[in-house]
């Protein structure tokens, strides 16, 4: 067998400084795609606004330049320029340079912060090829420039300056970031106009150099989340005209509420804690999910809008078709759950219901007309939940009664392991043909749909559950929805998307994911959908065959093989492609590029969904030409 390998003490490698970082970046900004690329202006933006939140900030400006960095300033006070004891360096360094290190442990800098959760400007600094840092502080403009977390030279004093803030700028590092560094200007619009809606009266702006001349967003909005309602409203129609709001403030964390229903039929509650958007919710969201029922339950009975022999509210009644957000800030919070965005202190739950029910009956008592048509809305809902619980049995019954023949002409895999599984949802039946003649019979299913799935954003569950294709998905999945789901059962842990690379295709797909998003959300944050990337060119080149997903991908062949001219066979559709080209494609895991549905920011989702999918026409259309440029499909 030979000797064994030694380990000892000299096998052990420490990594000092920031060098953990860029051995293993995605621990700490998730990843080095586009997600960990945007993350990294985040976390400058974050420090940004915990200024803001002490009460020194009231603007900060982000620059995307012209050479691919990004610049972040605020006239906050300045990061300290003094000595660190016991570190022999300025605690600007210290902070730029050491992994936990800053004015938020402890509590003395910050009573609340919204970075707690990060891990820092250092981690900024290690990922980037350079960073400089400009600081205006005790009278003086001071300036740092770094190299992938080392200074190259010490903090100086350049000049007399009166004002105060801290200046970052940084461009990615080309090591780290080796797919994507280029920064989106609509994900960051999202990001900053959220910021400024949770911090009321910040301005923020946004300003893009790259292109002449330079685009300028400016958000601030004095109305804070009663705004940021509104604005998630925009689309719909109001069944209280006026925006229930209220705040309250404890010992060591405050609230801040604002509601408002429509006559939509989807639930849209948004909770955020030191402005983190909490999209697993915890205590903060249990505290009001539990008042919100009892106060309109308690109102409803005591002015016999809903009668003694009535059956009771749940929950689900009282949110059908409300818009709300609720954001806490606390001094120190705890983050839980699979992507640490899960609110876990106890206390926060007693203080948000105690204020809710409080608040929110004082609401109801002031605003009677606005109440009855809560309530009369709430009831609508009840009906509406009796009549889809029937649909559901229903469906059930027909599960059991259909299990061994499942639905929607399912062509179903092999392998019993969910973990190895996929299900490829296609459009149209000839498509489907294909993908059952292509794929790997031994963990690959297909379920065919035939023309486009109902719009759930526009009905309600009894309506949806009558749609065969839905019952299909529903049945196949095998999880269930709404009260029923359980996501043990899933019986597929990649459920793909597979549409053609047009127009159409592009409108089922988001049909699909809007059904997933509104009753299934569960899978996509377990991390099981995603969207096929079939291509929609094929081209022969020096004896080879290659394919290409889009009009960039095709350019960018042309220019870098210099060709003046390429014939190019563009796809119709899936249909047009015989089996094994499917395969090669679209369906080998080897080769087939999958994007993966997340749902990193629920109310971008929201606003994604309701635009797309909702009544609104004009926003429609102008939300399609704002988004038209980038071929890809949105990472939601």
């Amino acid at each position: 067998m030979g000797a064994k390998p030694s380990y000892t003490a000299q096998d052990i490698t420490v990594l000092k400084g920031l060098d953990p970082v860029r051995q293993r970046p995605g621990m700490y900004i998730g990843s080095t795609g586009t997600r960990g690329l945007h993350h990294l202006v985040y976390e400058v933006v974050d420090n940004a606004v915990d200024e803001a939140m002490a009460g020194f900030c009231d603007r900060i400006t982000v620059e995307l330049l012209a050479d691919g960095g990004a610049r972040i300033s605020d006239n906050g006070r300045g990061i300290p320029v003094d000595v660190v004891k016991g570190e022999g360096k300025p605690a600007v360094e210290v902070v730029l340079t050491t992994l936990h290190a800053g004015g938020k442990f402890g509590g003395k800098g910050y009573q609340v912060s919204g970075g707690l959760h990060g891990v820092g400007v250092s981690v900024v600094n290690a990922l980037s090829e350079r960073l400089e840092v400009e600081v205006v502080r005790d009278g003086k403009l001071w300036t740092q420039s770094y190299s992938r977390g080392y200074p190259q030279a010490k903090l100086k004093a350049v000049k007399p300056a009166k004002r105060t803030g801290t200046t970052v700028s940084f461009w990615p590092d080309p090591q780290i970031f080796t797919e994507e560094r280029e920064f989106k200007l609509e994900t960051l619009v999202q990001r900053l106009r959220e910021m400024a809606f949770l911090n009321r009266a910040l301005e923020i702006r946004l300003i893009d150099r790259r292109i002449e001349p330079p685009i300028t967003e400016a958000f601030r909005y004095t109305g804070g989340i009663v705004d940021f309602v509104k604005h998630l409203n925009d689309a719909k129609e109001p069944v209280n005209k006026r925006v229930v709001y209220f705040g309250a403030k404890g010992q060591d964390h405050e609230v801040e509420v604002a509601m408002q229903w429509t006559s939509s039929f989807n639930e849209s509650v948004f909770t955020f804690a030191n402005n983190i958007n909490t999209h697993e919710g915890g205590m903060h969201e249990e505290g009001f999910r539990r008042s919100l029922t009892r106060v309109i339950t308690t109102y409803a009975r005591n002015k016999s809008i809903l009668k003694e022999k009535d059956l009771a509210l749940v929950g689900e009644d009282c949110r059908e078709g409300l818009t709300a957000i609720v954001s806490v800030k606390l001094r120190e919070p705890q983050f839980e759950g699979q992507t640490k965005t899960k609110l876990g202190n106890t206390e926060i739950r007693s203080f948000v219901e105690t204020s809710m029910n409080q608040r929110f009956a004082e609401y109801l008592e002031e605003h009677p007309s606005e109440a009855r048509a809560i309530c009369t809305k709430v009831l609508a809902a009840q009906r509406a939940r009796l009549e889809a619980r029937k649909a559901r049995d229903l469906v059930r019954r027909k599960s059991l009664l259909e299990s061994s023949t499942l639905p929607g002409k399912l062509a179903d895999c092999q392998t019993r392991d969910p973990h190895e599984a996929e299900l490829y949802i296609v459009e149209g039946n000839s498509a489907g043909g294909t993908a059952k003649q292509g794929r790997a019979r031994a963990f690959q299913a297909i379920l065919p749909l035939r023309g486009k799935i109902l719009n759930v954003e526009r009905a309600r569950l009894a309506k949806i559950l009558e749609n065969k294709e839905v019952q299909a998905i529903i049945t196949a999945v095998g999880t269930a929805i709404g009260e029923d789901f359980d996501i043990k059962k899933c019986r597929y842990h990649k459920i793909i998307s597979m549409a053609d690379a047009d127009f159409d295709g592009s409108h089922i797909k988001t049909l699909l994911l809007t059904f997933f998003f509104r009753y299934m959300p569960e899978l996509i944050d377990a991390g099981y959908v995603y969207v096929a990337q079939p291509p929609l060119y094929r081209v022969k080149h020096k004896g080879k065959v290659l394919y290409f997903l889009n009009d960039a991908e095709l350019d960018t062949y042309r220019t870098d093989n210099n060709i003046a001219k390429l014939e190019a066979a563009r796809f119709k559709g899936l249909s047009e492609m015989d089996p094994s080209e499917l395969w090669d494609t679209t369906l080998d895991p080897e080769k087939r590029t999958l994007l993966r549905v997340t749902m990193e920011d629920a109310a971008l989702a929201e606003e994604i969904f309701g635009t797309l999918m909702g009544e609104d026409v004009e926003k429609r259309k102008s939300f399609i030409q704002r988004n038209s440029k980038d071929v890809r499909f949105l990472d939601i």
